[in-house]
């Protein structure tokens, strides 16, 4: 078993702590798991990248090769289509469907529309699941939600990490985010 996935978006959505929940999922299960990240100029907006591998056997490289992606999990649209040519011809992109405007932003029913026409896709939809929640910060983890389904595993111990890492913040943060992880599963 071995999944390839690439975690995008840009600065502020949370891309590399999803990432980096995924593989500490991954490693409780006793899989083998690399990320690296691309931070670009996220403090500004910019865009942010994560290679995730997960395998059953020793992993070498961190670097997914274009071409050979399992999945594409974006929390913004345009992000998804940057990293598109990275998927083998089976591949899936996960994405949400918010764009986050910070520069001369195209149509974004065309955006939505590309997506849906490179194949196998499922758009999130983050725009009401944070506003039903109430908050716009879960989007990565509604995101998230969505991949775990379509990868069949480690929903258990995601949902673990999101009760350890979030508990700080409270009970009630802790049960938004369980309840956007369990919306975006049902994308």
């Amino acid at each position: 078993m071995k999944y390839d996935i690439i975690f995008a978006g840009v600065g502020g959505q949370g891309i590399v702590s999803i990432a980096s929940m995924l593989v500490e999922a991954a490693g409780k299960e006793g899989l083998f798991a690399k990320q690296n990240e691309v931070h670009g100029m996220s403090q500004r907006g910019g865009a942010v990248s994560c290679h995730v591998r997960i395998s059953t056997e020793p992993i070498w490289a961190d670097i997914i090769p274009h071409g050979s992606a399992d999945f594409i999990a974006a929390t913004e649209p345009m992000e998804a289509l940057r990293y598109a040519d990275f998927l083998k011809t089976d591949g899936v992109i996960v994405a949400g469907n918010q764009p986050v405007k910070n520069v001369e932003y195209p149509d974004e029913g065309r955006i939505l529309e590309a997506i849906r026409n490179r194949g196998r896709a499922a758009i999130v939809d983050t725009a009401a699941i944070t506003s039903e929640l109430h908050n716009p910060k879960v989007a990565n983890i509604a995101v998230l939600g969505a991949l775990v389904k379509k990868m069949g595993r480690l929903h258990d111990g995601i949902e673990d990490l999101i009760g350890k890492k979030f508990s700080f913040k409270g009970e009630k943060v802790v049960e938004t985010n369980i309840k956007a992880f369990e919306m975006g599963m049902g994308t």
